[in-house]
């Protein structure tokens, strides 16, 4: 079992055992809550907390990945652009997927990876950008924003909020009371069932932060190129309805792969998951495994995240490979996502200066 399997396993399974080994982890957790509550309150006093060079807001969670930060931030970027502003989305750069899907999402759109956040943002200012959003960044509080969205998934909610390590939890839920709005993602059946007691648990751990809910939607199909480069992966749609019926091998190295099973499976498809750790670099190798694994009329459907690793590496004479494209719908607080927009906007060096093209 890898690392991240044995992580999962831990933190996700509700056997008897697991529960042991969290019981196990729980000095360390009580520690790391202890390094987290410390570090926390020098920021709280401005201690280390550094000016940038533009505006940012900030695209978070609390646990480790799996909340949809990536499609989120994105979407982030696209409404501040459609706002007349010049947005750069500022992100660490961990693997080499999620800047590829930013700049798919987001032609022209300056995207710039770098694990200083502050030098990120100076750099998207020399590049001509007005505004920056951060992705992955709430517990990044060295460099100053004017907002947070801080998102809680309501797919992988149990109720249980253990830090790390017994837990995938960076920060228990009280420290929502720092963030301007909290955004509860929904991706599936699941996350629909789960998102009343989501929201009466945002409610007693911060009371005064307004709340939107975000639903991650599956649009549909579209086929990888074999060999393709990013800017290749933005071909035709084929309607998620095609895949009623068939055996679909779903393909993922995900923070939370279920929800995108349960999106898969309540098409009508008889689902077949292979499933990789987060961020998996895939290899020739592990598509030779999946090719023998299956038959020749199955379907192979991956995230958009996959299939930008995916694409240089798929065989021409394989069966299609698929990635399915998301759409983001506001459910509940749309007012609450306008505001924290339009606190950008205000801050900008220049809110009233004519738009240039996006750098990048």
């Amino acid at each position: 079992m890898t690392l991240a399997g044995a992580a999962d396993w831990v933190w996700h399974d509700r056997g008897a055992t697991a529960a042991i080994a969290r019981a196990a982890l729980s000095p360390l957790s009580s520690l790391f809550g202890v390094v987290v509550a410390s570090r926390n309150r020098g920021f709280d006093r401005g201690d280390d907390v550094l000016p940038v060079a533009l505006p940012a807001l900030s695209v978070g969670n609390l646990t480790v990945g799996g909340t949809g930060k990536t499609p989120v931030a994105a979407w982030c970027v696209a409404q501040l652009r459609e706002r007349g502003a010049r947005p750069a989305l500022v992100m660490r750069g961990y693997g080499d997927d999620e800047w590829r899907v930013h700049g798919l999402l987001n032609p022209g759109a300056n995207v710039i990876a770098d694990v200083d956040r502050v030098r990120g943002i100076a750099t998207a200012a020399s590049d001509g950008a007005d505004c920056a959003v951060l992705d992955d960044a709430f517990q990044h509080r060295r460099a100053s924003r004017v907002a947070d969205l801080v998102l809680l998934s309501a797919d992988a909610w149990s109720g249980a909020v253990h830090v790390l390590p017994s837990g995938p939890w960076r920060e228990p839920m009280t420290s929502l009371r720092r963030a301007t709005a909290a955004v509860i993602t929904i991706k599936g059946a699941r996350g629909e069932s789960q998102l009343s007691a989501v929201r009466q648990a945002v409610a007693a751990a911060a009371p005064d932060v307004p709340v939107a809910v975000v639903a991650i939607v599956a649009a549909g199909l579209r086929e990888v190129a074999s060999g393709a480069a990013v800017e290749g992966l933005g071909g035709p749609e084929q309607p998620l309805a095609s895949l009623d019926g068939q055996a679909v091998t779903l393909v993922s190295a995900i923070a939370a792969p279920a929800a995108f099973e349960d999106m898969i499976a309540a098409q009508g498809a008889y689902v077949v998951a292979r499933r990789y750790p987060d961020h998996h670099t895939f290899t020739r190798r592990d598509i030779e495994d999946m090719l023998r694994a299956v038959k020749p009329s199955e379907r192979f459907v991956c995230t958009l995240k996959d299939a930008v690793k995916l694409a240089p590496v798929w065989p021409r004479a394989a069966p299609p490979l698929w990635y399915v494209s998301q759409t983001i719908e506001v459910r509940v607080g749309l007012d609450v996502l306008h505001n924290a927009f339009e606190r950008v906007l205000a801050a900008r060096p220049h809110p009233n200066a004519p738009s240039r093209p996006n750098a990048g």
